[in-house]
């Protein structure tokens, strides 16, 4: 443990698995402990089930019903990869994909006037949907056309719309697009939780929706990826990729102090004995004092024994209800998974809901989202508070991720790790930096 470390990560959540991986594979040592005797601090998949019933302090224990309490793995915080977005480039270009099994997510749905619908996001869904009427869908699809064709660096394509200076708002307008329309598009679509992105410009929100339709079209039924046994496989996965690369792991690990010298790190104090370092990422948990609190979010897991009603039985999806449906400011999420991804018994479902908290009764505001899930076996609520840095680790050398926010995939997450990236290196993530140098110790690459 007396060493001298280029870098040292506290804290096995995947904000920091996959730092530590890139910084391995990028020719740094790096120490990476964690204060817990398991893998993934907040972002961990919590087994056998009678661990999750610990946790939240239910004094009873799962009944009989629930099965083998080992055949469950359930993530504490819900959310899916978009099957063409950065996280799903970072497995890909790390090889972490080799780790892991991944299975598509069956079904996105939209949530209107206390019923849900399939989420259209091709010509032929939206012809088919029963959210819109038929001229409102000849709109649409018009939309959808103008948006698929659109190319930033091809004016011939803009069709009028300034992709820096008109605003999305603006953009709904030109098609005449109804509220609805604009409700799903917006939430269901390109995945903003409130309705601030309508005032800025629109190139964002039409490379959300390429998003969308690009991860879509790659599998059929959703945009959305799962892997099999849970969430917690994913920081393992980088985990693993940094050990490779030489990263040294302490699990159960005590951290009593950040050592600080003329106001930048120098090393880290575990158990009496200091390892050095020249730059410190690690997770809000671990400096309390250098971090702030921005915003509260409430997450439901939820077990049920039969699919979500009106998801055609899918055995996983995603329902969005958009903040304008339940007068709210931002979005309601549910993430629903089941014994068909290795995460609970047989014929058992995990719905998790989630939100960003508004009122002091955060309980009520997630009603409308529980409501569809009844009748539910059993719940477990957390409301954990949101931290973000409150500075940018240029004089401390201290990297501080954020938490993990309300959104229902890894696009902000995969944000942070770029952010973090360039703060400690100065230059600009690139993926080809995190392609494998060489094969796996373990004989693998014969495979």
């Amino acid at each position: 443990m007396d060493e001298e470390y280029d870098v040292i990560v506290l804290g096995t959540g995947l904000t920091e698995c996959i730092l530590s991986g890139i910084m391995s594979v990028n020719g740094k040592k790096v120490l990476h402990m964690d204060r817990n005797p398991y893998y993934g601090g907040e972002s961990s998949s919590i087994t056998p089930l009678e661990e999750l019933y610990k946790r939240f302090e239910l004094s009873d224990g799962p009944a009989e019903s629930m099965g083998r309490g080992r055949d469950w793995n359930v993530d504490l915080i819900p959310k899916f990869l978009m099957a063409n977005g950065q996280l799903v480039k970072m497995l890909l270009y790390t090889e972490v994909t080799r780790y892991l099994d991944f299975k598509v997510v069956e079904g996105s749905f939209v949530y209107k006037g206390g019923k849900i619908y399939k989420v259209p996001s091709t010509e032929t869904e939206a012809l088919a949907s029963n959210l819109m009427g038929m001229f409102e869908k000849r709109r649409f699809r018009k939309f959808l056309v103008f948006v698929a064709n659109f190319d930033e660096n091809d004016p011939k394509t803009f069709e009028g719309v300034d992709p820096k200076q008109t605003t999305m708002g603006e953009v709904y307008k030109k098609f005449d697009l109804g509220q609805d329309v604009i409700d799903f598009t917006g939430h269901a679509l390109a995945l903003y939780r409130t309705d601030d992105y309508l005032e800025q410009p629109c190139l964002e929100t039409i490379n959300r929706i390429k998003l969308y339709s690009e991860s879509l079209a790659r599998y059929g039924k959703s945009p959305y990826l799962y892997p099999l046994y849970g969430l917690g496989e994913l920081p393992q996965g980088f985990a693993r990729l940094s050990a490779i690369y030489g990263g040294t792991y302490m699990l159960n690990k005590p951290v009593d102090e950040i050592v600080m010298e003329g106001g930048h790190v120098i090393g880290v104090k575990s158990e009496g004995e200091i390892a050095r370092c020249k730059q410190l990422i690690c997770d809000p948990s671990y400096i309390p004092d250098r971090v702030r609190k921005a915003g509260q979010v409430i997450r439901v897991i939820c077990i049920l024994s039969h699919p979500i009603k009106n998801t055609n039985d899918a055995n996983s999806c995603q329902i969005i209800i958009p903040q304008n449906q339940v007068n709210r400011k931002s979005d309601i999420y549910v993430c629903m998974i089941s014994y068909a991804h290795n995460v609970a018994a047989q014929g058992k479902y995990i719905a998790i809901v989630s939100t960003t908290v508004e009122t002091a009764e955060p309980e009520a505001e997630i009603e409308p989202a529980l409501e569809l899930l009844e009748p539910i076996d059993q719940k477990f609520m957390a409301i954990s508070d949101m931290y973000e840095p409150t500075d940018d680790g240029s004089d401390s050398q201290v990297f501080a991720s954020r938490s993990y926010d309300a959104t229902t995939h890894f696009e902000t997450t995969c944000n942070d790790i770029k952010d973090i990236y360039k703060r400690m290196t100065g230059s600009d993530f690139d993926f080809e930096n995190m392609k494998r140098k060489q094969n796996d110790v373990f004989g693998e690459d014969e495979q």
